[in-house]
């Protein structure tokens, strides 16, 4: 067993993420692993907790990734994003803020923004590999 305080683990800064063969730039994010487990064919865990700080106007672009992932927002409000796979516009978009949670199925693009100027906001973010 591991107990710890999130502040105990180590902040990343996310500079940029891969989007369709593209690296695309992250504005204010930081990422701590709360816990990992397994590897996939890329190194990648197969499971995974993870804690967010997004900074003022900060934003995760569009994106996809193998894995599923839910986000439970905790601090603050964030404009969530869905977008059309074939010509990258938004096809959806919703706030979300303290309780809410979104979910992004297996290579879904999608991506969010921090509404607020002025205050970091944050959210867990569970993923996971799931195999048919």
């Amino acid at each position: 067993m591991k107990a710890m305080n999130v502040k105990d683990v180590e902040g990343i800064k996310v500079a940029q993420i891969p989007y369709k063969g593209e690296i695309c730039e992250v504005n204010g994010v930081t990422i701590r692993w709360l816990s990992k487990s397994g590897e996939d064919a890329n190194g990648q865990p197969e499971y995974g907790l993870r804690h967010f700080t997004v900074e003022p106007g900060g934003e995760i672009p569009a994106h996809n990734h193998f894995y599923l992932q839910t986000v439970y927002i905790e601090k603050g409000s964030f404009e969530c994003f869905s977008y059309d796979p074939e010509t990258d516009e938004v096809a959806e978009s919703k706030i979300c803020g303290p309780g809410d949670w979104v979910y992004a199925e297996s290579m879904e693009p999608h991506g969010m923004r921090n509404m607020s100027e002025t205050e970091s906001a944050t959210f867990l973010c569970c993923i996971c590999n799931v195999y048919e």
